[in-house]
């Protein structure tokens, strides 16, 4: 099974603000005559980067619930201009909505099992997804979602 990555989506508001920003990447991405993709820099290397790659996902924390997620592509590192080590996460364009799960603030990423990570909103069926975003967060920190 595929590991997962958690951060924090620092600087969104709600998916809308990550969609936007997904999308303004992929946009530059095709005019530079690559694929349409996101991608985030992160100073540490995930040492468990070939399960990650095997379909595992980047999930988002956003005021503090998990609330999206994107496949990871690939994982590439390189060097900064300061001569600081550093890892490209390489996403997938689609942001993944998936049922709120509440988490507390935390530094960098961590690991995510497989059996830890939210199902996506799409799995709930449709009760899931005609829910307002407070009600789902709400029956989550009850654990009733």
């Amino acid at each position: 099974m595929a590991l997962h990555l958690i951060k924090l989506c620092v600087g969104a508001d709600s998916i809308d603000d990550l969609r936007d920003w997904v999308s303004r990447k992929a946009q530059t991405a095709v005019a530079a005559g690559l694929e349409p993709h996101s991608f985030h820099i992160t100073r540490m290397v995930p040492k468990r980067g070939e399960e990650i790659l095997e379909g595992g996902s980047l999930y988002w924390v956003i005021k503090g619930q998990v609330q999206a997620r994107q496949q990871i592509t690939a994982i590439e590192t390189f060097t900064d201009a300061e001569g600081i080590g550093r890892c490209k996460l390489f996403l997938a364009p689609e942001v993944v909505e998936t049922a709120s799960q509440p988490r507390r603030a935390f530094q960098g990423w961590r690991y995510l099992q497989p059996a830890e990570a939210p199902r996506d909103l799409s799995a709930l069926g449709s009760e899931g997804a005609d829910m307002p975003l407070d009600l789902r967060r709400e029956l989550a920190e009850l654990g009733l979602l």
